[in-house]
Formats: C-alpha cells, structure tokens, sequence
C-alpha cells in the first residue's frame, strides 16, 4: 500500500552582480534566482528594510527576478546590492497590514482579503453569496483606507474543498493527502483540518481498512491537521502526479508571490498556476481562516487537503477557494512550513 505526498528543498541565498559601467560606483544588476532562493531573500531583505520602508515582495517567474517594493528611494541601493530589483511603492507593509485589519474585522462570510504587492494594495473580492446590502458595506470600508484597498467581485462562490495527491476518506467523506512526514521517527501525514477531527480514522479506499488516525486538527483559525499513520504502510515523500508518475519532495518552505507552482488533488488531479498572495484571509460559511497562500490554480470538492508544491518544495494543504476546473477558480492553501512548526514535524 503506498500513499504519495508532498515536501520542499533546502533554499540557496541569492548573490549579486556588480557591472562596471564606466562608471565611479559599481552599477548593482538584479539575479537571476530560482522561486526559493527568491524566497529566502525575501526574508533577508524585509527584515532588514523595516516594516515602515519595505513595501511586499514578489517573484517574476518570466525574468526569474524578485522584485522588493520600497516607500523611500534610499532604500533602492540596499535591494539592488543584494541581487534583487527595487521598486518604489506609495504604501509600506505596515500601512496594507492596518488597511487589512480594518476590513478583517467586518469578517463577511463569502469574502477574502490579501494583500498584493504587485498592485501594492489590499485586495478585498466578494464572492456571489455577498448580499447587496453586505457589498455595500465592503464599499466604504475600502473607501475608508483612502487609496490602499480594492474591491471585487467574485462569480463563484468561496467554499471548502472537502471530498495533494492521493484521496483518503473517513465516514464517508473524502479529501486529499497533503504530504508524507516524520515526527519522532514515526510516519504520518498532514492534511486539511477541516477534513476531520482529532480521533477520526483514515482510510486510502472509500470503506477500506483504517490507514491512520487523526492525532491533531485545527478549523478554523488555521486549517491542517495531522495523521498518524498504522504500521505497514509505504509513505514515500513524494507527490502523485497521476500520469504514472510522482514528484519526489525533499523539503518545505514558504510561497513567494509570483512563482509557478502546480496542485495535486484527488477529485481533479494535476493542475498548475501562480502564487497571487501569501497570509490571506478567506471567511467560509463556516468560518474564517488566517495566514493561507493564495493562487489562480482551480480545485474542486474532494481536492481539499492536497499538495500544493514547486518542485521538491511543499508549499500547502488545499483549503478551499471558488469556480472549478472547467471554467478557472482560484484557490487557498494552509501554509506547511506552518503546520510542521506546529507539530514539530518534518518532511521524510
């Protein structure tokens, strides 16, 4: 019996060019970077930028750059000399965080709020569900942040996916497994948590013989859970990719907004697209959940829990999100890097 999952590779830092264009100072060209070493200087650089100058950050998966956002042009050397490309934004991290806040607090079921660096703005979208009198009342908490915030309006309907790979059941309900780990030397799995509760049993056949049993769930708020697998079960760390063959995972990190990623589920299999935002807030019928990476991969119900990667790399469990694979959606991932902290777990 073998059950694929999902994991990430080790980053690289990234480095920087110097080109001595004739002139007195070095002249500082951006890098070329893979997705995760982007990420990694990300991290590096809005540490050291501040809260008050950095301003979002960003992977141009077609140049393979990362782009910072800045609020004050002395800061554009410091991006440039460590390998990345700088841009100069009205509103720094600080100020969309606040925008964010505020329209959280209204905490309208059928909305998501993110925050998008390429637009430096809060993105606030509204799905069908979201009455007039409700839409309106989005209207002027976005017209009240005075230029940070826009508003849209969603055709379908934002939900939880709940029928990364291979499908597992429990008492008649079905999702997808995340991705194989270890904890103390022993195998589980992780997966979304509003797939079930803590006790319930797992299955990798509708009907069939318990696989594992769920040791830990969290809906909402966040939105994993854990799954300790029953002896004599194979738990590669890999991904199916239903084409025969799999995606060997080494590893988990953070998304970088920008970056090419691919979404592995049991209800519509293989499907791929970019990461649009990271920590954004979605309020499902039945409840809100924080801190999701957001993307325009579609999934279906029974996708939820699946693995969501680039590469070698675990990114996320599929949450939920709107549309389908037919006509296009978009979708929300509870964040793995996350999930193994929380558990003190690790890919393996």
């Amino acid at each position: 019996m073998t059950i694929a999952g999902a994991g990430v590779a080790a980053l690289v830092a990234g480095s920087f060019t110097v080109a001595n264009a004739n002139a007195a100072e070095p002249v500082f060209t951006a890098d070329t970077l893979t997705s995760s070493a982007a990420g990694e200087l990300a991290t590096t650089l809005e540490g050291k930028l501040g809260a008050d100058t950095a301003a979002g950050t960003y992977y141009d998966a077609e140049s393979k750059k990362l782009v910072v956002n800045v609020t004050s042009e002395s800061a554009v050397k410091t991006v440039q000399s460590a390998g990345a490309e700088a841009k100069v934004v009205e509103h720094s991290t600080a100020e969309l965080k606040t925008a964010k806040s505020a329209i959280d607090k209204a905490d309208i079921v059928g909305t998501a709020r993110s925050v998008d660096p390429k637009t430096n703005k809060v993105v606030v979208t509204a799905d069908k569900t979201v009455s007039k009198a409700k839409f309106a009342e989005l209207e002027k908490l976005v017209t009240a942040q005075n230029g940070k915030a826009e508003l849209k309006r969603s055709a379908g309907e934002f939900s939880l996916r709940i029928q990364g790979g291979d499908a597992i059941y429990s008492s008649g309900a079905r999702c997808s497994l995340g991705f194989n780990v270890t904890k103390g030397g022993e195998a589980y799995f992780v997966t979304a948590g509003h797939c079930g509760s803590a006790g319930s049993s797992w299955s990798d056949s509708s009907g069939g013989s318990p696989i594992g049993t769920m040791e830990e769930s969290t809906f909402p708020g966040s939105d994993q859970a854990l799954v300790k697998y029953e002896g004599g079960v194979d738990a590669p760390s890999s991904v199916n990719l239903y084409d025969g063959g799999s995606q060997d995972i080494s590893g988990a990190r953070e998304a970088t907004v920008g970056e090419d990623v691919q979404r592995s589920g049991s209800t519509t299999q293989v499907h791929g697209g970019s990461v649009e935002a990271v920590d954004a807030s979605v309020s499902y019928p039945e409840g809100t959940v924080n801190g999701l990476i957001q993307t325009d991969v579609c999934a279906e119900p029974g996708d939820s829990g699946g693995s969501l990667f680039a590469g070698s790399d675990a990114l996320g469990m599929t949450s939920g999100g709107s549309g389908n694979c037919s006509s296009g959606g978009q979708t929300f991932y509870g964040p793995v890097a996350k999930a193994l902290a929380d558990y003190g777990a690790e890919i393996g």
